[in-house]
């Protein structure tokens, strides 16, 4: 790009490749931008680089992608590399502890053995990302390895997985409460304090937090780069995990832009490189970002996998210390380029799902497809909704999109569900029940600690809820009747897969909130709550129906072509069959046109075999968009909904999804 992102006086590094003494380096961002390419080129160049020293590169997404990346590089031997299964940390944890924490709640609470065993059972499951972490940083802590590389999750929850230190607080809390009462009555009857092993094990817990947010507060010892594209989206994502980081006093010295461009006489790269060069213009001029170092990587032509490409990744990294200077951009052909070959599914459909890896345009997609339903089914009414932990509606159609309902067009409506918010919601009704009843309570009640005990309850909640809760709001927007088809704009696939298994997870929790109830029906009243649970349950009941049934709902997958994203795909439609959901086609997106250009000529030849992989592994219909500009607002997201599903009215502007 311009500025000095070109010149050779700012060849080198970033600091985070040669620092000393770099104990933990995690890279995060947007699905999409290449975190996982960074994450390990820099582990190869700096195990490369120290051949004495010992490094680990390890990856905590659900959709893990380094194995791909690597494309059967042995690494070298001070290198070791890990796709961790944060269920086997989670398992290993219940093994050792699950006694104590039995004997903790039982020590604590009116709940029986039987009803402690089940909440604190259904409480875990959600921490198992949270337990993979605390190893993590019980490996720096320890100094098993000299430097351990980390690849993150898409940036939502990366920045979950980061804030996992203050839920395992008020999870530990909620164990704290619980010995509470068993302390204060050894006081009273034994005069003694001595703690027991239930104690040294709450303590042991406790420390590994507090271990755990030093080692990622360190700056010395410990660095966050945000990796993203100059394309909005991807800045506005940047911006807010950079916010979010400064809260939790995580170390940023440097941010990677990745993807970029070169100068060209092709029309279609001097149109991205325009539009690259207006988001860079934006990130000096309306961002805090520029008290960062940022690096620019250049945009190959071929796949950057395997040894040569990920030992050659950061030789080409320049530092980016001033804004491109503005040109007017290049106006490709007005033509939408789609090799059209997706049908939308049948009339009676009520549930589409757009699906697939972060950064692949699910967003786009879903919103050109809502618009192309209601303008050419003039009596639909359709429901555009996000429930992604990163919303992009917004941006996508150029119009404001919150969590309550707006008006996009004729027939389109559209809604950004906050998950955290529906999910305090539950947490303050609760919590009004909960004083409610404690007021009503004979003095019999031990209101010093049960009443503490009821309060933190919810803290032994499955993590997930707060997501379900977001897709049970989706089936209370069916079940009003107001909508015909709900259009779904989905989180990034790990995190949807695992999605789209917790309601058999919550659907528990919410049986053993209800036989509690029943059983203690003639004091334990929480009206509303309990009223909220119910209505929850019936539209969780509803939502597995609906997803189980093809004539109802449908998801199409979307993916880019490249290897990795073919590779999550797969990974996406093995779990989408196991879970006997209906995948009727797969939108391959950003597909380079073919042209006279070298960049983009390479480029089109390497996707084209991938588009060739994509037809033998996938029975179903496959269709192509090709990368054209930038398409955003309502008349552009018209005109590729009615490319996609071959409406004779296409053609009139040129786009790529986004």
């Amino acid at each position: 790009m311009e500025g000095n992102a070109g010149s050779a006086s700012d060849a080198g590094v970033p600091r985070f490749l040669a620092a000393a003494g770099l104990q933990l380096l995690i890279f995060g961002g947007k699905g999409g931008v290449g975190k996982t390419t960074c994450a390990t080129a820099a582990a190869l160049r700096l195990a490369a680089g120290s051949p004495e020293s010992s490094f680990l590169l390890v990856s905590t997404d659900p959709a893990h992608s380094l194995a791909d990346s690597l494309a059967g590089l042995v690494p070298p031997r001070n290198l070791q590399v890990l796709e961790l299964d944060p269920q086997e940390y989670l398992l290993d944890f219940k093994k050792k502890h699950s006694a104590k924490l039995r004997a903790i709640a039982s020590r604590g609470t009116f709940l029986d053995d039987e009803e402690i065993n089940r909440f604190l059972d259904l409480s875990l499951p959600g921490l198992d990302e949270l337990m993979a972490f605390l190893e993590i940083s019980a490996w720096v802590e320890k100094r098993v390895y000299d430097c351990i590389v980390v690849d993150t999750a898409p940036s939502g929850h990366t920045l979950r997985l980061l804030t996992m230190p203050e839920f395992l607080r008020k999870w530990l809390a909620m164990l704290e409460t619980l010995l509470a009462k068993h302390r204060y009555m050894k006081w009273a009857f034994a005069r003694s304090r001595d703690p027991d092993e239930l104690d040294a094990f709450l303590e042991e817990l406790t420390v590994s937090v507090k271990q755990m947010e030093a080692v990622l507060q360190d700056s010395a010892h410990c660095s966050f780069v945000p990796v993203m594209l100059a394309d909005v989206m991807s800045l506005r994502e940047t911006v807010a995990i950079v916010k979010e980081a400064d809260r939790l006093l995580l170390p940023i010295g440097e941010i990677v832009v990745n993807k970029l461009l070169p100068e060209s006489h092709c029309p279609v790269c001097c149109e991205e490189r325009g539009l690259q060069g207006r988001e860079l213009r934006d990130l000096f001029l309306h961002t805090s970002l520029t008290r960062f170092a940022l690096w620019g990587i250049p945009l190959r032509a071929e796949e950057v996998r395997g040894q040569v490409a990920l030992q050659s990744f950061w030789e080409d990294a320049r530092q980016i210390r001033e804004p491109p200077t503005a040109t007017p951009a290049s106006k490709v052909s007005p033509s939408v380029e789609v090799d059209a070959g997706v049908s939308l599914p049948p009339r009676g459909t009520t549930l589409l799902i757009f699906a697939g890896k972060g950064g692949v345009g699910k967003t786009t997609l879903a919103c050109a497809t809502a618009l192309h339903l209601a303008e050419h089914s003039p009596n639909r009414k359709v429901l555009l909704v996000s429930v992604g932990s990163a919303h992009s509606l917004s941006n996508c159609l150029e119009l404001p999109v919150g969590p309550h309902l707006a008006r996009v067009t004729t027939g389109v409506t559209a809604v950004e569900i906050d998950s955290e918010a529906e999910f305090e919601a539950l947490k303050e009704q609760y919590a009004e029940d909960i004083e409610k009843f404690l007021e009503s309570v004979s003095s019999n009640f031990d209101l010093a600690f049960d009443r503490d005990v009821l309060e933190r309850t919810l803290d032994l909640s499955p993590p997930g809820l707060d997501e379900v809760m977001g897709l049970t709001r989706v089936m209370a927007f069916l079940a009003s009747g107001e909508f015909d088809t709900l259009v779904l704009d989905s989180a990034a696939t790990g995190h949807l897969i695992r999605l789209l298994e917790l309601p058999e997870i919550i659907d528990q929790w919410l049986k053993a909130f209800f036989d509690l109830f029943l059983k203690y029906q003639q004091i334990f009243r929480l009206t509303g709550f309990s009223q909220e649970l119910v209505s929850m349950s019936k539209n969780l009941k509803k939502l597995r129906q609906l997803l189980n049934n093809p004539e109802q709902s449908s998801l199409y997958a979307v993916s880019i072509p490249t290897v990795m994203a073919f590779e999550e795909t797969r990974d996406l439609l093995t779990a989408c069959a196991r879970l006997s959901i209906n995948v009727p086609g797969i939108f391959i997106n950003l597909m380079t046109p073919p042209g006279d250009c070298v960049l983009c000529s390479a480029m089109n030849r390497r996707e084209a075999a991938i588009c060739g992989r994509f037809k033998q592994s996938f029975e179903g219909k496959i269709g192509v968009i090709y990368r054209r500009g930038e398409i955003r607002g309502l008349h552009w997201l018209a005109c590729l909904g009615d490319a996609l599903y071959q409406c004779k009215h296409a053609g009139a502007r040129g786009a790529h999804a986004h």
